[in-house]
């Protein structure tokens, strides 16, 4: 295992949200080395003690379970470097005097990676070692292409072992517990198919306006965000076939085929099967039961610029060339500033071909992917004496491992040298071509950029 993280970008969002919470949970299911160390870099000037203090402060708000004596032996092992990442000489000065092997974790604007991606090639990485990026990569196809030929040369002999691609939504135990649905479940694998399966809807779905994040966001938007990236790596978990083993190799192949098999839109079918909208002002409701609150529009939000035409909401229909799922219609929807916070999987079986009327509705197996309230897995319809009040019939699902937190088994995974958890190079570039007709079509002004209330459930 390697046993020295360097933290770039520690003093971000990322790292006192999700990262340093990761490494506090890592400690105190005691699968952290005991000369682990963290060596935290960012321009900001600070000392030991003033980074200690800020990562404490994130530590009690984020990981309140964590023990406290727990959070206070992590924190007394952060130190702290004060490094220009865009400087080849800062940069270098930093790696320079560290224990290799080591695992670089960018926790950075996107558009530094080339820049810190080159000077690590520059400075040479020790045997062993990886480098971890966060999606989105690149912001288009070619960006992406070109993002996987500069890591290629940096990584050398070693090629994908090297590199390690974040996409957080792996490391979700209910998302790991898609596939182990279908193989602990006889039932369902048979009937996994487009002669069974009409529809399958995959929701990400947020009661959440911007948030701070106006800077990335209104570059990005809601398809590159989360449609991507997250919601393809569903989709692909999803319908790939089985693997003939759990080997991280063939899970990923599978996954690639499932990308590569994906229809690609025509302008005439982005038109009629996509749909694009941004909010306006509204109220969004408050998550703990209490009186919500009032957001502006989309375009008034500070650091938007309206003229960008960024989308907030986004809705598209796919289908996929293969033997299994020709036939079977995937609708993505992704959402901001809606009224009610969803991310789940919906999977709409064809009715049954019998001479018997039923006003029951087609049957629905629904999956929660958003934590550990939601994981409950029911089939609903025919089952049900009564349309309005169907019966759940709740299938054995395995229960998701709730020990860590998805960032907890993502640093697990890039530490430990595996790599079941990161997006491979042709996997990301699959996905960009996924996506990059209804991009052009979108920026061509194909397709009306809609609008809806904030705190509704999106465009009419």
């Amino acid at each position: 295992m390697i046993k020295t993280l360097v933290l770039l970008g520690a003093t971000g969002d990322l790292a006192g949200r999700y990262l340093l919470p990761a490494l506090a949970a890592l400690r105190a299911a005691e699968r952290l080395p005991d000369d682990f160390q963290v060596i935290a870099a960012a321009r900001q000037d600070l000392d030991d003690e003033a980074f200690q203090q800020t990562a404490a402060e994130s530590l009690k708000r984020h990981s309140p379970l964590v023990p406290a004596a727990t959070r206070e032996d992590l924190i007394r092992s952060l130190r702290y470097r004060r490094t220009e990442v865009t400087d080849p000489t800062s940069l270098s000065s930093l790696l320079s005097g560290i224990r290799p092997p080591v695992a670089v974790y960018l926790a950075l604007p996107p558009g530094l990676y080339t820049t810190v991606v080159t000077t690590l090639g520059s400075t040479g990485l020790p045997a062993g070692s990886r480098i971890a990026l966060e999606k989105p990569f690149g912001e288009d196809l070619d960006s992406a292409v070109a993002l996987n030929r500069l890591l290629a040369q940096v990584a050398g002999s070693a090629g994908e072992q090297t590199v390690f691609r974040v996409d957080h939504v792996l490391g979700l135990a209910t998302v790991q517990n898609l596939l182990a649905l279908r193989l602990a479940n006889r039932v369902l694998e048979p009937v996994w198919n487009s002669r069974h399966i009409e529809q399958i809807d995959i929701l990400w779905e947020e009661d959440l306006g911007l948030e701070g994040r106006a800077g990335y966001f209104d570059r990005s938007g809601t398809l590159r965000d989360v449609m991507q990236n997250h919601m393809l790596q569903i989709l692909s978990l999803i319908a790939m076939d089985l693997p003939a083993s759990l080997d991280e190799h063939a899970m990923r192949d599978r996954k690639v085929d499932v990308l590569r098999s994906v229809r690609r839109l025509s302008r005439e079918e982005v038109v009629s099967r996509t749909r694009r909208a941004r909010y306006a002002s509204g109220w969004l409701p408050d998550p703990a039961g209490g009186a919500g609150r009032a957001v502006p529009a989309y375009r008034d939000e500070d650091g938007v610029d309206a003229a960008r035409g960024t989308e907030t909401f986004a809705e598209v229909v796919l289908g996929l060339d293969s033997e299994r799922w020709a036939g079977t219609r995937f609708l993505l929807r992704a959402g901001k500033a809606l009224h009610r916070r969803r991310k789940q999987v919906t999977v709409l079986f064809r009715p049954a071909e019998h001479p018997f009327p039923l006003s029951a509705p087609a049957n629905r197996l629904q999956v929660g992917l958003d934590g550990p309230d939601d994981v409950a897995v029911h089939l609903t319809g025919a089952v049900s004496l009564d349309p309005l009040t169907p019966s759940p019939v709740t299938l054995a699902a395995p229960p998701p491992s709730a020990d860590l937190p998805a960032y907890g088994h993502v640093l697990l995974d890039i530490l430990s040298g595996g790599s079941t958890l990161s997006v491979r190079g042709d996997e990301a570039e699959a996905a960009w071509h996924v996506m990059t007709p209804v991009l052009d079509a979108w920026n061509a002004g194909l397709v009306p950029l809609e609008e809806y209330a904030a705190g509704s459930s999106g465009p009419p």
